[in-house]
């Protein structure tokens, strides 16, 4: 039986994320990043986060390492905004799926 409580509570997560992201003021973090998806474990400890980049793949994992210097920040400002028990660890993780989705977009449009 899927667990609705889980998923509703990543895909709060996954909203109020990027409502903070809008406000680091970090140069390394691109300011066209997004947030693909957002993996809740079970016990609702660990959160992986898959964020993308229309800047391509190394300014996506050049913003991934300013998100880890600030998942301090980022995981209390989460734990305040959602009245959570406890805050899940935050792990971000760096995905090429709009690039991807573009490139893909690109040929199909070639074919026609």
């Amino acid at each position: 039986m899927p667990n609705f409580k889980n998923s509703r509570m990543a895909e709060d997560i996954k909203r109020e994320l990027t409502a903070i992201l809008r406000e680091l003021k970090d140069p390394r973090i691109d300011k066209m990043l997004t947030i693909v998806r957002a993996d809740l474990s079970g016990d609702m400890s660990n959160c992986k986060v898959y964020v993308s980049s229309l800047g391509g793949m190394e300014k996506t994992k050049e913003s991934v390492q300013g998100l880890k210097s600030a998942s301090g920040f980022i995981r209390r400002e989460l734990f305040n905004r959602l009245k959570m028990r406890k805050s899940p660890e935050l792990t971000f993780i760096a995905d090429n799926s709009i690039e991807r989705g573009a490139e893909i977009s690109k040929k199909l449009n070639d074919l026609l």
